[in-house]
Parts: C-alpha cells; sequence; structure tokens
C-alpha cells in the first residue's frame, strides 16, 4: 500500500511538472522582441513547424542528430574524452536502469516472457548499469573538487543532482547486499514457493543456500557434507533455479555481501534491508518527482535542443518557433562549463570578480530571470554586465553540447537588458557585432542605450554640453593621462599629431552632414583631448559612445596610434564611476 502510494504520487509530481516546464516553453519571453507573440501563437507554429520537419527531408537530419549527438553524444567526445565518459556513463546507466528494471513491469516483463529480477542476465545487467552510474558520478566529483577544471563552477543544482543520484546508488547496492546474506528473506522465498514440509528437506536446502547463495543462516553452518549439499541442489533445481541465478553475477552487491557477512544476523534481525528498501524507493520517488525541477530536465531538454537547432535556420524560422526553441534551450543546459572554459574573456572574471561574466553561469541565472522574477538593482547590474562582456567570438556556441545557438541567445537576451537602464560596461551594445545587426532592431531601442550611458555619465563630465565654449588648458586632471595609459595600446595617443586621418575614414563621421555638431569631438579631437589632459571633453563626448569598434580609423593611421584601443580605455574609465555608483566593484 505504500508503495503504491508513494509511487502514484511521485508519479502525479513529476507528470504536472512536466506539464509546467514544457508549458514555460511557450510562455517564458528570453528576448525584447517576443514580447509581444502569443502563447497560442507560439504553439500553432511549434505544431506546425514540426508537421513541416516530419514530413521532409530534413527527418534524416533528425535521425542522424539522434543518433550521433544524443545517443552518442559526439560532441562531448571532440572536446574532452573524461567528460564524455562521464556522461555516458551516468546517462547510459541512468537511462538503462529506468527502463530495464524501474519500468520492468511495462518494459521488461512484456519482452521477456520467463523475467525475473533475480535471474540472469537481468540481475547482472541491473549491477552493471548501477556501477556504471556510480563510476560517473565519482568522475564527476573528481573533475569538480579535485581536478578542478577552470571555470567549472558548482552550484547547489549539481549537488542536488550528484548527491540524490549517490543515493539512489548506494542504497540500492547495499539493499542486494544485505537480501542476499538476509536469512528472514530466505525464509519468505522458501514459503512462497517452495512446497515442502519435511524438515530433512527444509535443513538440506537451507544448507544449500548457505553454501552456494551466502545465506548467513542461525541454525546451520558449514562445511557440510556433500550428501546433504545434492539433496539441497536437487530440492534447488525443482524449486528455486527457475527464479535464482548465483548471487556472484550482482557483484556490486555480492561484494557488500561478503563484507557485511561477520555482522548479517545482526543486520536482518535489525531489518536493515527493510531500512534500506525505504530509503532507496523514496529517493528514486523523490528523485522522480523533482527531476523536472532540477537540472536532470536536461535529459528531456537536451535533446530537444538537439533537434530542433539540426533543422531551424534563425534567418527563415518563424520568430515565434525562435522565441520558444531559446526557452528550451535555457533548460536544455547541463551546466558543464565547456562554453565558459572556451570564452573569450571568461578571464576576466578573476579581476572583476563577477561570476555573471561566464556563460554557463549566466545561463543558470537566465533560467531565473525568464520566470519573470524581479531582481534587486546590483543584482540587475551585475547580470548586465555579465552580459555585456561578451566579444560575439561564438566559441560557446561551437562548443555547446546540447546545441544551444548562444551567440543568438546573449543577442536577444542583451536587447532585452540595455532597455532596462544605463550600461555598465564597455565591450557591449557599442559592439560592432551590434552595428551590424542594428537593421534587426527599432531605431529607437537601437539608440536608447546609447543615449543612457550619456546621461549615465553626465552629472560627473562638467564639459560634456560645453563644446562650443573655450576651453582653458589649465587646470587639466593630471591623474587622467596616467589612467588612459594603462596598457600599451592605449598610449599611444601620444603619437597623434591630428592628421584628421582617423576621423576621414569613420564610417559613424561620415554618417552626418555636420559630424561635429551631432558627435561632439571628432576622433582625432579626443586623441588630442587625452594629449592635453582633458577628462571631460574625452569621455564626455558623443563620437565616444557612438563607436562602432570597426577599426578603420586605427588601421589608417600614420602614426600608429590605436584609436578605437584608446577609446576603449576611456570607455572603461567611464564605467568604472557607473559601476562604483552602483557597487559593483
Amino acid at each position: 500500500m505504500f508503495y503504491d502510494i508513494a509511487l502514484y504520487v511521485s508519479l502525479t509530481i513529476f507528470g504536472l511538472g512536466m506539464i509546467y516546464k514544457i508549458s514555460t516553453w511557450f510562455w517564458s519571453s528570453v528576448g525584447i522582441n517576443v514580447r509581444d507573440i502569443t502563447v497560442s501563437t507560439r504553439i500553432s507554429a511549434a505544431f506546425k513547424g514540426l508537421l513541416m520537419t516530419l514530413f521532409s527531408t530534413k527527418v534524416f537530419i533528425l535521425v542522424k542528430v539522434f543518433i550521433v549527438d544524443v545517443i552518442l553524444q559526439t560532441r562531448i567526445l571532440r572536446e574532452d574524452f573524461l567528460r564524455w565518459l562521464m556522461h555516458m556513463l551516468i546517462y547510459g546507466g541512468f537511462m538503462l536502469l529506468l527502463l530495464m528494471h524501474a519500468m520492468d513491469s511495462i518494459i521488461t516483463e512484456p519482452l521477456f516472457y520467463e523475467y525475473y529480477s533475480t535471474l540472469n542476465p537481468f540481475m547482472f545487467l541491473r549491477d552493471l548499469f548501477g556501477f556504471m552510474v556510480i563510476i560517473g558520478i565519482g568522475i564527476a566529483i573528481y573533475r569538480r573538487f579535485i581536478l578542478k577544471v577552470l571555470h567549472l563552477k558548482t552550484n547547489a543544482m549539481d549537488h542536488y543532482a550528484i548527491i540524490i543520484l549517490a543515493i539512489i546508488m548506494l542504497s540500492g547496492i547495499f539493499l542486494e547486499g544485505t537480501k542476499i546474506t538476509s536469512y528472514s528473506k530466505y525464509q519468505e522465498m522458501v514459503e512462497d514457493y517452495a512446497d515442502m514440509d519435511d524438515e530433512e528437506e527444509l535443513r538440506a536446502l537451507e544448507s544449500f543456500w548457505v553454501e552456494e547463495f551466502d545465506v548467513v543462516s542461525p541454525n546451520v553452518a558449514g562445511p557440510f557434507d556433500e550428501e546433504i549439499l545434492d539433496q539441497g541442489r536437487d530440492l534447488h533445481d525443482m524449486s528455486c533455479a527457475a527464479c535464482h541465478s548465483s548471487p556472484g553475477w550482482a557483484f556490486t552487491g555480492y561484494v557488500v555481501a561478503k563484507i557485511t557477512k561477520p555482522f548479517a544476523l545482526a543486520l536482518d534481525r535489525a531489518e536493515a534491508h527493510t531500512f534500506l528498501w525505504y530509503v532507496h524507493f523514496l529517493a528514486c520517488f523523490f528523485g522522480l518527482a523533482y527531476l523536472p525541477f532540477s537540472k536532470m530536465f536536461h535529459i528531456f531538454a537536451s535533446p530537444v535542443s538537439l533537434l530542433a537547432n539540426s533543422v531551424m535556420d534563425r534567418k527563415k524560422s518563424d520568430p515565434a518557433n525562435i522565441a520558444t526553441i531559446q526557452a528550451i534551450e535555457l533548460d536544455a543546459c547541463t551546466h558543464c562549463g565547456a562554453c565558459s572554459l572556451r570564452c573569450s574573456v571568461g578571464v576576466t572574471f578573476y579581476t572583476i570578480g563577477n561570476v555573471n561574466i561566464l556563460p554557463s553561469e549566466k545561463m543558470a541565472f537566465l533560467k531565473t530571470y525568464a520566470s519573470n522574477q524581479d531582481l534587486d538593482e546590483k543584482a540587475l547590474r551585475a547580470i548586465q554586465e555579465g552580459i555585456y562582456l561578451c566579444t560575439n567570438c561564438d566559441r560557446c556556441t561551437v562548443v555547446c553540447p546540447v546545441g544551444i545557438n548562444l551567440r543568438e541567445l546573449w543577442f536577444s537576451v542583451r536587447e532585452d537588458f540595455i532597455q532596462k537602464g544605463p550600461v555598465s560596461s564597455v565591450l557591449s551594445p557599442f559592439s560592432f557585432y551590434r552595428g551590424l545587426r542594428q537593421q534587426e532592431l527599432d531605431t529607437k531601442k537601437y539608440s536608447k542605450p546609447l543615449d543612457d550611458a550619456r546621461e549615465a555619465i553626465a552629472a560627473k563630465c562638467e564639459l560634456m554640453n560645453r563644446h562650443d565654449e573655450v576651453i582653458p588648458l589649465i587646470p587639466v586632471d593630471k591623474s587622467f593621462k596616467d589612467k588612459a595609459d594603462r596598457s600599451s595600446q592605449a598610449n599611444t595617443y601620444v603619437n597623434c599629431f591630428s592628421c584628421e586621418n582617423c576621423t576621414t575614414v569613420c564610417p559613424v563621421v561620415g554618417n552626418y552632414e555636420n559630424p561635429q555638431e551631432v558627435l561632439g569631438l571628432l576622433p582625432h579631437q579626443i586623441m588630442r583631448s587625452v594629449g592635453l589632459g582633458l577628462r571631460d571633453l574625452a569621455i564626455g563626448s558623443k563620437m565616444l559612445w557612438d563607436c562602432l569598434t570597426c577599426y578603420q580609423c586605427q588601421e589608417h593611421c600614420p602614426q600608429g596610434v590605436k584609436v578605437t584601443d584608446v577609446f576603449y580605455e576611456l570607455k572603461n574609465l567611464a564605467a568604472e564611476e557607473v559601476n562604483t555608483h552602483y557597487d559593483l566593484g
């Protein structure tokens, strides 16, 4: 009764959790361009896209991806053999245990007419699959806590997943070991399956099981006469052999049985096997109920992400389907850290200290953010900085083992965040990459972060709106030039002699009939402002914030002035002041 109730409750929670999680794929809003797409539109678009794919040649692509990337996980193998081995052991062992053992009444029994869990090959395979998971968990612990892979962060979800899996596997192994030596379990078997009342026969059978099956009996002990063992073997063949293989085939439980054999009777009297049964099945049921709400949900979401991304063309696909796949990708993330390991700006985490710089940690946060939970200002600024610090190098997308298109996800989410307040970092919406994709954005939305950034520093730059006035050269900010000299590239401004070549080739300048009126200072004038120590003029110019970082100025400078790199340093100086204001460090 208890088993049935617990199973029913866990299956109910699991089913409701799965329905809820899948439903979030259609109402979660990841990017700014999906706010107006209704849930019904997204469901309809997904159903239509699925039918069009299944009834086209793309179905062969799905079959290939399912075998190569989902089953064999070759994406992980190309990057790291040890991590691939860990995934294959845990994922393969867990799924095989689930199908063959946990769902034996649904799958195994109908397939095999004479199935018993205590018969080979089922008994051996059960232990083999469980042992695979244990080894996989050991590798996971080794990588996270001993090997300490660079940029690999461990959060609470990682701990929960490892602990739940470990409890399920270890309790199962110890349960099997105590049942092997348990005299009370042996008696239950005799009462249920051995039709005999003769004391001599019962003693012979018990002697055989003590000798061959490692049962620890309070009544008989070896060595036994061969005649008694032969009689017990004959009785075993008639009554027990059809459903019991040698316990040695259950090699993990058998090791536990050998270790605990000296105090097996005490464990049996304490009903250790009953206690372990409750622990094992409650852990299984809890794990099943918790699965949709844990990182283990990626068991379902990751294959969907791989399959969908293999047949989707982001340029041609319905925007509703793009919105849905990005929501799926948040659940598909396994928090493996592969993206963080390859991230071009990942090293800045050790200087800035903002964990959201690492792509895998951004993904973990975005799962929370996508659920529309409110954030305080400091948390919002921290994730903004993490999202902005991206060079769009696409390395994260290439190495993602579950096929998440991280480049597109960052672009979509970044556009959402830049509408929420002043930009606190430099390598962000002012990047060349965003400029290239300007046509995908609303004109007002594209210019808003630029205006917000200027407003954020306006109070600190007294001369920002006084470009028509005559500015005295004295007093100057004597420490300003030292701050701008923080890199060998940036201090090349001293070589500038105002030839205006940088201004001539600048596409931003060329976009206006009267650029100085719109932009304030022009590129060559900013270089001179730095050289003169006029801090407010240099970082207050609109040109600085409209720069596309296309490097045309830098490539055409006859003096080798790293104009774009100087711009980076100036924007970093301004960003530091904004960060300090918002207490981001």
